[in-house]
């Protein structure tokens, strides 16, 4: 494996084998659970199967054989959330719409990764906004699965109750969760397949899902290949859309990046992660190529430590990953029956993979920890954020709470120097958005 260069690594064949395998299978769960989020947006179940696989193949592979390391790539948690359920649903978007918005930002990601003036955008967003961004979209993609797991439901009042936790469909998601958590805790590799499986078996069992088969062809990709569009490119929700999805394709990324390179010692000496520029190229790439096969953005996995954590040091896990991915796409009767969902009295739920979202939320919401909660005037809009994501059930909008209170807490405080043009821009053009504009 001279590519790799396993001996200067210090790796072997089998440790890079050992950690894609490992890093795949704590992965896996999206190709489960991304189906079952983007045909909420009315796109066809399995073209999403499709492009989901083979995006996230076509993108690992690239950054095992390009950037020779050991990051595995699919489309991101939050991102689906936001396309679906803000971009889609809430702006009044058509999916083609969505995924050319989807396409802009891949396009502006892998030009800022070309001509490298990633590092001024990261300045120009404060911490205390990235991390309430992404402790809040945690929190919405719990809510999400709490929703889709029949867990939580609506009153006749329209507030929030407690679902039937003696339907099938609640007591499934149950196990789940309970699986998973249990199998974390243990630290346990592919906690979350693992749970997902087990709910499988047992739904299976009780005659919630039908069994109809293993293996089949790969589904049909053209329902969603190239149909991406710019109908709405005259809207200004177009261009939120672009930038938001650009905005957590970027610090989603730059995060990965960091943790994978620090758990793997991947850095160069003078602390920059090594070949940072070839896995930004790859990461924008994939956001490209997904758009093109029909689904959202695409991003580097965390879930890629584990595989570090196994051994991985090279590239060659990355190739391994994306090889089962591609595999993956031949297990379609399986993908369809776990994620596409179960009708109960005119309601569709998603109990196998809904266990899935409130572990990633999980996940994700404890960068609300990194917030300096003693300022008060960095926890204000940080708390804004938090809240609003989940509670106006867009992502945009609780981040415009956020970004809107942001330099006015800042300049109250005497912090004015603080704010960033960027950040002023940001902030004016969410406000212009709700005073000028209705979509």
């Amino acid at each position: 494996m001279k590519l790799f260069d396993f001996a200067s690594s210090e790796t072997t064949l089998a440790r890079e084998i050992r950690g894609g395998v490992i890093t795949f299978m704590t992965m896996a769960y999206i190709i489960f659970v991304q189906p079952a989020m983007l045909s909420h947006a009315g796109m066809d179940f399995g073209a999403i199967t499709f492009a989901t696989c083979i995006s996230a193949a076509v993108a690992t592979m690239m950054m095992g054989l390009y950037a020779n390391l050991p990051i595995a790539l699919a489309p991101g948690m939050g991102e689906n959330a936001f396309f679906t359920f803000t971009v889609v649903l809430g702006m009044g978007m058509v999916w083609q719409s969505a995924l050319g918005a989807v396409f802009i930002a891949g396009i502006i990601f892998l030009l800022l990764s070309i001509f490298k003036v990633r590092r001024a955008i990261l300045n120009a967003i404060p911490d205390t906004m990235r991390y309430a961004t992404a402790g809040g979209i945690g929190l919405f993609i719990a809510f999400l699965g709490l929703i889709q797991g029949g867990i939580v439901a609506k009153s006749e009042g329209g507030v929030l109750q407690i679902g039937n936790l003696h339907s099938p469909v609640a007591l499934i998601a149950i196990l789940g969760l309970i699986v998973m958590m249990i199998l974390y805790i243990k630290k346990v590799p592919g906690a979350i397949i693992f749970g997902i499986v087990i709910s499988a078996i047992v739904a299976f069992a009780v005659g919630l899902i039908k069994y109809e088969g293993i293996l089949s062809l790969p589904p049909d990709y053209k329902p969603t290949f190239l149909k991406f569009a710019f109908h709405d490119i005259g809207r200004p929700s177009f261009w939120l859309a672009v930038f938001i999805f650009l905005y957590m394709d970027l610090f989603d990324t730059i995060g990965t990046l960091l943790a994978v390179a620090y758990a793997g010692n991947l850095v160069t000496p003078d602390g920059e992660v090594k070949n940072v520029k070839r896995a930004m190229v790859t990461d924008a790439t994939g956001t490209v190529v997904g758009a093109m096969f029909g689904t959202s953005t695409v991003t580097s996995y965390i879930e890629s430590t584990t595989g570090i954590a196994a051994g991985a040091r090279t590239g060659f896990a990355a190739v391994i990953v994306a090889l089962l991915f591609i595999i993956s796409m031949f297990f379609y009767p399986i993908i369809k029956a776990i994620g596409g969902g179960i009708t109960v009295g005119g309601t569709k739920f998603y109990p196998i993979t809904a266990p899935a979202l409130i572990m990633v939320g999980i996940l994700m919401a404890k960068t609300i920890k990194q917030i300096e909660w003693e300022k008060f005037w960095l926890a204000i809009p940080a708390f804004l954020t938090l809240i609003g994501i989940p509670l106006t059930f867009s992502i945009a909008d609780g981040m415009a709470l956020g970004f809107i209170a942001y330099p006015i807490c800042a300049v109250a405080a005497g912090k004015g120097e603080k704010v960033s043009a960027t950040m002023w821009i940001i902030a004016g053009a969410f406000v212009l958005r709700y005073v000028l504009f209705k979509g």
